[in-house]
């Protein structure tokens, strides 16, 4: 399909996500695809491995992966409290290590007086310290959170049986440390979480924006945001020791996921990562999305499966996260 030749919405294809050798069809996304396959299969291998409250869930290796979902109408901070619940009972004694998160209507007000996005915030940070005490941000995992054109909160998570560490961007403030300016309580994730396996590495890049300190910059301009984009991911890739070129030629798998609020940028920023970050081979889909800022446009995240390794920078603490349920 030609960049420039895009097809109306109505006929762009819906993105899924395939759980092993199933796709995510019992609760539609609703991410119109702009460009590439239109599904993300991060775990091919992956066996079904029961349900457990709304999550269904897969196992590959030491990998547990799963899916679930909740209605939402009014108010997001008790439905995603509700289900990160359930999620941390599905994932018992392993680690979090990846979780995506896709909310209808992310950008607008809900009944709490509360934009979607930052009452979701709320009930996500609130379990996270029900479950693990004051002490829940260094438990945080890689994360992202973007807006879906359907009308259940689906989240979706990958859980391992290594202990992961997890990764900040020297230039951002963690986002667990964000000032009340972006509500009530921060979002609940880390940059990157890295999962070692002898002389091999799997890495999440959480979804990343044009976000120094904690502030938005190039305000609505997506060009410019780009470039402050691929400035924190590489940032972001040396202390999660992927080096600049995120291990080019030298990894099993490279998945990428590109958000575009405007569709119409698609052949610009698809330009530019096919120069600086993009190689043939990689998995890509680029997508239709609100984000968790309405003055963002893109935002990319990244997974690096089976990459060679190297000495991480300054990666987290340091320390690997003790197991759930410990």
């Amino acid at each position: 399909m030609s960049l420039n030749a895009l097809p109306a919405a109505a006929a762009l294809r819906s993105f899924r996500i395939r759980l092993g050798s199933a796709a995510t069809q019992r609760w539609p996304i609703g991410l119109p695809v702009l460009a590439g396959e239109g599904v993300e299969s991060i775990f091919p291998a992956a066996q079904p491995a029961g349900v457990a409250g709304t999550f269904t869930l897969y196992e590959t290796g030491g990998w547990l992966i799963g899916a679930g979902a909740l209605p939402v109408e009014s108010v997001y901070a008790p439905v995603s409290t509700r289900l990160y619940e359930e999620l941390f009972a599905a994932v018992g004694r392993r680690h979090l290590c990846r979780i995506w998160n896709y909310l209808p209507r992310i950008n607008s007000a809900g009944a709490d007086g509360l934009e979607n996005y930052r009452s979701f915030s709320c009930g996500r940070s609130l379990a996270f310290e029900r479950r693990f005490g004051r002490e829940f941000k260094t438990r945080l995992p890689a994360g992202s959170a973007v807006g879906s054109e359907g009308d259940h909160l689906v989240v979706v998570f990958a859980a391992s049986r290594s202990a992961p560490r997890h990764c900040e961007n020297p230039v951002q403030v963690p986002a667990y440390e964000y000032p009340t300016l972006h509500g009530p309580r921060p979002p609940s994730f880390c940059r990157a979480t890295v999962v070692a396996g002898g002389k091999r590495r799997d890495v999440f890049v959480s979804g990343t924006a044009a976000i120094k300190g904690h502030e938005t910059v190039a305000l609505g301009e997506t060009r410019s945001q780009l470039g402050h984009t691929l400035e924190n991911l590489r940032h972001i890739f040396q202390v999660a020791g992927l080096g600049a070129d995120l291990r080019a030629g030298r990894a099993d798998a490279r998945h990428f996921k590109i958000y575009l609020r405007h569709a119409d940028a698609l052949a610009d920023v698809a330009a530019v990562l096919g120069q600086e970050m993009v190689r043939p081979g990689d998995q890509v889909n680029y997508l239709r999305a609100d984000l968790c800022r309405a003055e963002l446009n893109v935002e990319i995240e990244a997974t690096v499966l089976g990459a060679v390794s190297r000495p991480a920078g300054n990666c987290g603490t340091g320390s690997p996260d003790p197991a759930i349920g410990a």
